[in-house]
């Protein structure tokens, strides 16, 4: 089967100016791109719409619903036709039998959970396998997550790593590697990352190095102390020679807008110093976490039930309350950043708490007749723990000019569940219409190479991300002059506009004219080990 696309206008992924001319795709594969095409089965007239490599979405949290459902549909319907799993630190592999329990609760605030979902598959290399077996609607890649390698060697406890720990933790490492993981993450303000201290970051990512893969890293701060953060990563890249890519890359808290000067002035000295740094970004001044989040870091030591217990305990709420008020040295406190006017929840998993979906921690305590703090704190208690928020931390001239630097590139960062943010539908549309065609921060040529051949080479992702002959049919065909993002916060299940195609591996995925497809047409990506 053949497909011609014709009267393109051709955006090929490397950010050198566009042109007209045809795309022609045999099989799963692009044959050439030009002027002159072969004749084909199907001709596609792409007059007035521009034609560019399917999107890579460098942070998902498709972990576990994609082998739920193949197509994750706010993906295919705004362009990714690639995503990177495995984020955070926090994700579905390596997983032990004996943590199944604890693990699926600390998991649900970001991924969700599912109690049909077989979930002994034990290693990457299974969970992968999993994957290729119910098929995948978009290509994925996978990250090993530190949370999940730190649990197998040495359980959920709020602990220091000794050295025989690290050696542990290197094995598993090794071993995820070698099935195919295509980086190392970490969420150090996630639990039980946020229990490891420099050395085992350092013995960790001096595996990460020895394989060539990234480091990607929610770092220890992105408010307060966020220089001190960069500084710790930034040493450890100096030290083991890691590649670090920090992910969905801001500044929290309109009151450390002072940070942003120091915070260029460290990106610039990596590039200086010819440091390995990239960093992803979706385009929004609101982010997206577990409610549980709000808490310090002791409050989750030993895994979700104790922090359960916590909650339920007089005194540690009381602590918790305390801590989120006055604050800790190096901790995200995000109610400091954000307020409890900022913080508005996303997801719950019982119909009991459902009318707490779309409201302000404020609007949460009127409804509960409570302050918000505690009504935080009931809800999470109730829900165990498995409740997604959205926090409005940012400003916009930050947001606009960390996109423009030529580390970044663009990411959704979508969580899946409840009311979620509006970039799991509209990231890089957002991008196109607001930041591109509307307000002229950049080319349209450069933002398409941010969402295609930037993260296709950051990641080692081969073949892709580049409308080049040999490499995979992954296309997106678009209207440059309506596309756009739809979704609010309030109102963010809405897909985008000016999307008209998506095709992966040669397959239509979506056409704004077309029915569904009935076989998932991705691939589950492994990368190759170094010779």
């Amino acid at each position: 089967m053949s497909i011609r696309i014709d009267n393109a206008h051709i955006i090929d992924g490397t950010g050198t100016p566009a042109h007209t001319g045809s795309v022609f795709i045999e099989g799963q594969m692009i044959l050439s791109v030009g002027r002159e095409t072969p004749e084909a089965d199907t001709v596609i007239d792409a007059r007035g719409k521009a034609v560019c490599p399917g999107f890579i979405d460098t942070h998902s949290h498709s972990d576990l619903a994609i082998l739920e459902d193949p197509f994750i549909w706010p993906k295919i319907r705004q362009g990714v036709t690639t995503e990177i799993l495995g984020q955070d630190g926090i994700s579905m592999a390596p997983l032990p039998s004996a943590y199944i329990p604890a693990w699926r609760k600390n998991l649900a605030g970001l991924d969700g959970d599912s109690e049909t979902l077989d979930w002994t598959y034990e290693t990457t290399d299974g969970y992968l396998s999993r994957m290729e077996s119910s098929g995948v609607g978009t290509n994925v890649a996978y990250l090993v997550p530190h949370g999940n390698i730190r649990m197998e060697a040495m359980g959920l406890d709020d602990t220091t790593a000794s050295e025989a720990d690290r050696e542990a933790m290197c094995a598993v490492l090794r071993r995820e590697f070698d099935a195919g993981a295509f980086g190392l993450s970490t969420g150090l303000i996630y639990p039980p990352c946020t229990y490891a201290d420099k050395a085992e970051m350092e013995a960790l990512c001096s595996v990460a190095a020895e394989y060539g893969r990234p480091l990607v890293i929610h770092q220890r701060s992105e408010a307060d102390t966020i220089v001190e953060s960069m500084t710790e990563v930034l040493d450890i890249a100096r030290t083991t020679g890691v590649h670090v890519h920090f992910s969905h890359f801001k500044i929290c808290g309109k009151n450390n807008a002072d940070k942003f000067q120091p915070v260029i002035d460290l990106l610039d000295r990596a590039r200086e110093e010819k440091l390995t740094v990239t960093l992803d970004q979706y385009p929004y001044v609101a982010g997206s976490t577990m409610l549980g989040a709000i808490l310090p870091p002791w409050a989750h030591a030993g895994g979700t039930e104790k922090l359960l217990e916590r909650l339920a305990d007089t005194d540690a709420r009381a602590r918790m309350l305390h801590d989120i008020e006055h604050g800790l040295h190096g901790w995200d406190n995000f109610v400091a950043f954000a307020g409890v006017d900022g913080i508005f929840v996303t997801s719950v998993k019982t119909e009991a708490n459902q009318d707490a979906v779309g409201k302000s921690l404020v609007e949460l305590g009127e409804l509960r007749g409570t302050s918000p703090l505690e009504a935080a704190l009931d809800i999470m208690l109730a829900e165990e723990n498995a409740v997604g928020m959205v926090d409005f931390y940012g400003l916009e001239e930050h947001v606009k000019a960390f996109m423009s630097r030529p580390e970044m590139n663009v990411c959704t960062d979508g969580l899946l569940g409840g009311t979620p943010h509006p970039r799991t539908y509209g990231a890089f549309p957002r991008v196109l219409g607001k930041y591109v065609r509307e307000e002229q921060v950049m080319p349209l040529e450069t933002a398409v190479q941010k969402m295609t051949g930037t993260p296709a080479t950051t990641f080692g992702i081969e073949k892709r991300g580049f409308l080049k002959p040999g490499h995979y049919a992954d296309l997106v065909l678009f209207d440059p002059e309506t596309i756009r993002d739809t979704g609010t916060y309030t109102d963010s299940r809405q897909h985008p506009v000016g999307v008209d195609m998506v095709m992966i591996n040669g397959s239509i995925a979506y056409d704004i004219n077309g029915s569904a497809p009935v076989t998932a047409s991705g691939c589950v990506l492994r990368m190759k080990q170094p010779q």
